[in-house]
Order: structure tokens, then C-alpha cells, then sequence
């Protein structure tokens, strides 16, 4: 293992079309990184991308995101982590970014900044919220592309297994290992959930959540309310419904 190489790590279900474009790009902004997807039980053409990739490593794993990032986290060699969702770009200059954050020892990880990809005024306010509600509170969910000190991840025992807040209870046991460090450079995330659910509709459904997890409401409960309040009678679970919240 090498200390400070980095190991990107990314799960997924159904994301072919968002790989196609991903995984050149992280191999352009992040040159000599580790890229590990780990695939939740596809049925879309995501194996085939993936193999178009000889550099990519393939993970098959039981469904569920923290399950999904700790697989791959269990076959990483590099000596930090960096969990990216396949609808999530880098900025440029990522990787000397996430190194150099560590060279203050008191960091154990941290995230950036998020931009959405709809230009509207609505997603950057949003975004801008997103960001300052994280830097004061040193909170991070997944779409800010969290990364981690391989070290301080395993003693924790990685992402808890849980279907729902997984990436906000990493964040919250890492703040009390270390300073957590908030990278101005911005990701560009996929706006697709809060254009497909609405934008106020998805407001009050994540803050709702947010305040029911820290009152004490367990995650499998949450996990089935949020679902239960996203589908319209009659509707069936989807296929990312099965797997847990990937944009939660």
C-alpha cells in the first residue's frame, strides 16, 4: 500500500451512461489514482463500460451504498479514500487538494464544495446553503465527494451499514477523531433528483429526515418513509429504491 496514493471509490446501480463520462474524467484529473466501481447488482450495460476501462477495477457487491463502499474500501490499496458518486465530476486540481489537506495532521478527511449542473438560480442558492450548512457544521453526505484516511476509516469500521444517513454518521464519527477539512474547489453533481421531485418538495423531505435521524428515528424507518413519501400509490419500488438512497 502506498500511504498517500489515493483510491477512488465508486458504487453503483444502473449507471452506464453516467460511467461513460465519468471514468475518463477522473483518470484525466486524477492520473495515478486507484478507481475502484463497485456494482450493486446492475442490469444496464455498466459491466460492459466498465470493462472498456482496463484500469478500473470491478467490485460486485450486495446492494446498499455504505454496503457498496465498504467492499470496495476492503480491496483499495491506497492510504486515503475518496467515495465519488458516478453523477458527480471533479474539479480540477482534486487530488493535490485532497493530499495537501492532510498535511495538517489533525485532518482525518473531509469534501468539497457542490455545484449542481442545472444553471438556474434556484440550484446554485441551494448549493450555496448546502455548502455553508456543512462548513459550519462539518457535516458532509455523499454528493460532496467525501474522502478519508484509510487508517482512521477501518478503525471506525468503516461506512455503518445502514440504508439510510450512512454518510452523515461517518462524518459525524470522524469529527471526533479529527478536523474534517472543507475544500472550497467545487463538484459538479447531477441535479436529476431535485428536478425529477421537485425542488421544495425534496427541501422538506431531506430536512425532515435530518431532524427525525437526530431525534433518534432509526434509519431502516427512515429509509422506508422516504420511499413510501417518493412513490405515488400504485407505484412499485424502483430498482434505486432497492438499493437505498444513492442521493439521500
Amino acid at each position: 500500500m502506498t500511504r498517500m496514493m489515493l483510491s477512488i471509490i465508486i458504487p453503483v446501480l444502473n449507471e452506464a451512461k453516467n460511467l461513460e463520462r465519468l471514468l475518463p474524467h477522473v483518470r484525466a484529473i486524477c492520473p495515478g489514482a486507484e478507481v475502484i466501481v463497485v456494482d450493486g447488482g446492475s442490469e444496464d450495460e455498466t459491466m460492459a463500460v466498465v470493462s472498456r476501462f482496463p484500469w478500473v477495477k470491478w467490485v460486485s457487491s450486495a446492494r446498499g451504498r455504505a454496503t457498496q463502499m465498504n467492499a470496495g474500501a476492503k480491496v483499495a490499496k491506497g492510504g486515503v479514500f475518496l467515495f465519488l458518486h458516478a453523477d458527480t465530476l471533479l474539479p480540477d486540481g482534486a487530488q493535490s487538494a485532497i493530499l495537501e489537506a492532510f498535511a495538517d495532521r489533525a485532518v482525518v478527511g473531509g469534501r468539497f464544495d457542490v455545484e449542481f449542473d442545472n444553471p438556474r438560480l434556484t440550484f446554485k442558492a441551494i448549493a450555496a446553503l448546502m455548502n455553508l450548512r456543512s462548513r459550519l457544521s462539518e457535516i458532509c453526505t455523499g454528493d460532496q465527494a467525501i474522502f478519508v484516511k484509510r487508517e482512521v476509516f477501518e478503525s471506525l469500521g468503516g461506512y455503518p451499514e445502514i440504508p439510510l444517513m450512512e454518510d452523515v454518521e461517518l462524518t459525524r464519527r470522524l469529527k471526533r477523531r479529527g478536523r474534517l477539512s472543507c475544500l472550497s474547489l467545487q463538484v459538479i453533481t447531477s441535479a436529476r433528483k431535485w428536478e425529477q421531485e421537485g425542488v421544495l418538495r425534496t427541501i422538506l423531505l431531506m430536512w425532515t429526515i435530518r431532524l427525525l435521524h437526530f431525534v433518534g428515528v432509526g434509519p431502516e424507518r427512515l429509509h422506508q418513509w422516504y420511499y413510501c413519501s417518493l412513490l405515488s400509490p400504485g407505484q412499485g419500488e424502483s430498482p434505486r429504491s432497492q438499493s437505498g438512497p444513492y442521493r439521500a
